[in-house]
């Protein structure tokens, strides 16, 4: 227990710019210090004496603003970074240097017995406010964006994002595990083909009603009134791909 204390310690100085000294990480850091108490619970969970381990949790949730179960099981290494609103249910496992940011749950769904809660791999990376949901399993070097919803399965070095949560891969990319905000876009990219699709769409009928040009009776009632410009710059759609186009 000794030895995952020092490596959830050492850990803070590479994942955190903002850790400038051994005595501001381990008083003012309630990510450690909720992993730290943690390891306390479980060892007296695990010897299967009753009350203590959840009045230690407890504790722990009320000083630090994380509840993390008794019987969760916590990897090496392991961050909680700010970790208020985190909470981290009693079969959850937790896989060596994973990163997990404030208001992250790995709940349950429902009132099932056994093994109702994610396994995270290593080196997971949790974005703050995703919701990891059910007996799941996630896969190591997976990121999973800000505020997703995760409810399948997730295959090792994937990125997941969207709700419900979407896989991106990212095959032979490396990418910093701080940077869980610099997420693809998978809807825009989507809604982005859409456009273009239907944009060629009124471009291929503008071509057949000027083919047909003799029909008077087509051209009055369908071409002439009809607006056939692309509307891929309209203002409304500009907003919501975000400049990505």
């Amino acid at each position: 227990m000794l030895s995952s204390i020092i490596a959830d310690f050492r850990i803070i100085f590479d994942r955190d710019p903002a850790a400038r000294n051994w005595l501001e990480v381990l008083f003012c850091y309630p990510g450690l210090q909720a992993i730290m108490l943690h390891r306390i619970a479980h060892r007296i969970y695990n010897l299967k004496i009753p009350f203590f381990p959840r009045l230690i949790s407890h504790i722990g949730r009320f000083l630090t603003g994380i509840e993390i179960h008794p019987g969760a099981k916590i990897g090496t290494g392991v961050f909680i970074d700010h970790g208020m609103g985190v909470v981290i249910g009693e079969t959850a496992e937790v896989g060596d240097y994973s990163l997990i940011y404030q208001g992250v749950t790995l709940g349950g769904t429902g009132k099932e017995s056994g093994k109702r809660h994610p396994s995270l791999g290593k080196n997971v990376v949790v974005g703050a406010g995703a919701k990891v949901l059910g007996n799941l399993n996630i896969g190591n070097n997976v990121r999973i964006g800000a505020g997703s919803v995760v409810l399948r399965d997730v295959p090792s070095d994937c990125t997941v994002v969207g709700i419900p949560g979407r896989i991106v891969y990212q095959s032979g990319v490396r990418v910093n595990p701080l940077e869980h905000g610099n997420l693809p876009d998978s809807e825009a990219k989507v809604i982005r083909l859409l456009l273009d699709r239907i944009d060629k769409l009124e471009q291929q009928v503008q071509a057949l009603q000027e083919d047909k040009v003799k029909q008077k009776e087509l051209v009055a009632s369908g071409a002439s009134n009809t607006d056939y410009s692309c509307y891929l710059k309209d203002k409304e759609i500009e907003e919501f791909l975000g400049g990505t186009m």
